[in-house]
């Protein structure tokens, strides 16, 4: 096995004590250490399996001006790292320095994958050669919803879904699970979802169809400069409470037309609270072979309007909602033309 988990995923910002405050006081994670280097410092998030790295500084400048805030690393735990930097150089990555001894390899735009061994010393809280400070006990403001990181969107461009696809297939053992065409209009968007042999690190590669209308995946990949994580999506057990808890600590999420739920009360018939509960939080449900699931997006907090977070709740199901891929499409579309 090439690729085992996601250990981090570090976001680069340009404020790093606004960053860390949404993360802690909207969505309920907890500091835990500090890191301070020559040219930048970052703050550990935890909530849950997931880890977050918050990370500015003057080292990290020419990222943020070609991309704004956003997420540079997915750090991915190896047998052996050096054995997986091998293959995924062969597969077409580049190897890139790392002034902390880690090896690091290319993944999309101006995203990395640092390679870390899967096996921690004890005391070490990341092995990622950084030096981590226990951060002092913060008070809890609100209940930790948040369990795993349940997958990460990736905006490519435009007719390079199969090469990505392919690529981290070749360099990191992913495999294809389902795959996803959407039209909107004079738009459309093509998607790949990529799980690697473990089952614990998913993407969800998407694209705009270069044959179409220009759509929101185009205004992304220019007020990126490229390709990017879209969105990362945190995988809750009551999905209700926590977009409740979020809206009233100060996240925005995008709002869903009130067609999509009388929609909806014909897809699922003999539910009218359940819907009247989903209409009121905005909440998105699609359900497939294997059960259900809930999703709600958040509005970007970032001043590119590029990376944004999703909720999700599984009853059973594991797919990503592809009958909600065309609402979310159609409520981000609406949102880009009166941003």
């Amino acid at each position: 096995m090439v690729m085992q988990d996601i250990v981090y995923c570090e976001l680069f910002t340009s404020d790093k004590v606004s960053a860390v405050d949404h993360f802690v006081s909207a969505l309920g994670f907890s500091k835990v250490a500090d890191s301070v280097e020559t040219d930048r410092s970052s703050v550990l998030l935890c909530q849950g399996d997931v880890k977050l790295v918050v990370t500015s500084g003057r080292g990290i400048w020419r990222f943020l001006d070609s991309h704004g805030d956003g997420i540079a690393d997915l750090a991915f735990s190896c047998d052996d790292p050096a054995a997986a930097g091998r293959r995924a150089v062969a597969a077409g990555a580049m190897r890139l320095d790392s002034a902390r001894g880690n090896l690091v390899v290319s993944g999309f735009g101006g995203v990395v994958h640092t390679l870390l061994p899967a096996a921690v010393p004890q005391g070490d809280l990341l092995a990622d050669g950084r030096r981590w400070m226990p951060s002092p006990p913060t008070p809890t403001v609100m209940p930790a919803r948040i369990r795993l990181l349940d997958h990460v969107a990736v905006c490519l461009a435009g007719g390079t879904l199969d090469w990505y696809a392919d690529y981290y297939r070749d360099a990191f053992g992913f495999s294809r699970d389902s795959s996803e065409y959407v039209s909107v209009g004079g738009q459309a968007m093509d998607s790949i979802v990529v799980r690697s042999a473990s089952g614990r690190a998913t993407f969800t590669l998407v694209a705009p169809d270069p044959a179409k209308e220009r759509g929101q995946l185009d205004t992304y990949l220019e007020r990126n400069s490229g390709p990017g994580v879209q969105h990362l999506a945190f995988l809750v057990d009551d999905i209700i409470a926590a977009v409740g808890e979020a809206r009233d600590r100060g996240v925005e999420f995008l709002n869903t037309p009130d067609a999509y739920y009388d929609l909806l009360a014909e897809r699922f018939e003999g539910d009218a609270q359940r819907i009247s509960e989903l209409r009121k939080a905005q909440v998105l449900a699609d359900r497939d072979e294997w059960g259900h699931l809930l999703q709600v997006f958040s509005r970007s907090p970032y001043e590119r309007n590029t990376l944004f977070f999703e909720l999700i709740q599984r009853q059973g199901s594991r797919g990503f909602g592809s009958a909600n891929i065309r609402a979310l499409y159609e409520a981000v579309e609406r949102d880009r033309l009166t941003s």
